[in-house]
């Protein structure tokens, strides 16, 4: 069982950045694909950024060039710039296993609220 712990949510005007944080329990980070997903209000959950154990990075095409993802062994964080009001939902840590490319169990965060507004 792996526990993910979020942190860095906030409210944000237009136009100002933020960082999120999440640290995950466990020592089998080697294996860990870890990522972030958002849900915008009334929308479903979609795929942010994630970047795997190797330090291949994948993005959605709506934050490339605004956001930036990366890691240190068993956490990982998302540099927010440039945010827009299309940027508010709750943002969730996600880690997948991964062992041969096939994903053994996966885990999500609590959730934390990005607003952005002015």
């Amino acid at each position: 069982q792996v526990q993910l712990v979020e942190s860095g949510g906030g409210l944000v005007q237009p136009g100002g950045s933020l960082r999120l944080s999440c640290a995950a329990s466990g020592s089998a980070y080697s294996l860990y694909t870890m990522g972030w997903y958002r849900q915008p209000p009334g929308k479903q959950r979609e795929l942010v950024a994630d970047i795997t154990s190797g330090g291949s990075t994948n993005y959605a095409d709506s934050v490339k060039g605004r956001f930036t993802i990366s890691r240190d062994k068993n956490s990982v964080y998302l540099q927010m710039e440039s945010l827009n009001t299309e940027d508010t939902a709750v943002y969730y840590c996600n880690v997948k296993i991964v062992l041969n490319n096939r994903i053994l169990s996966e885990y999500w965060g609590q959730g934390t609220q990005v607003t952005v507004s002015s």
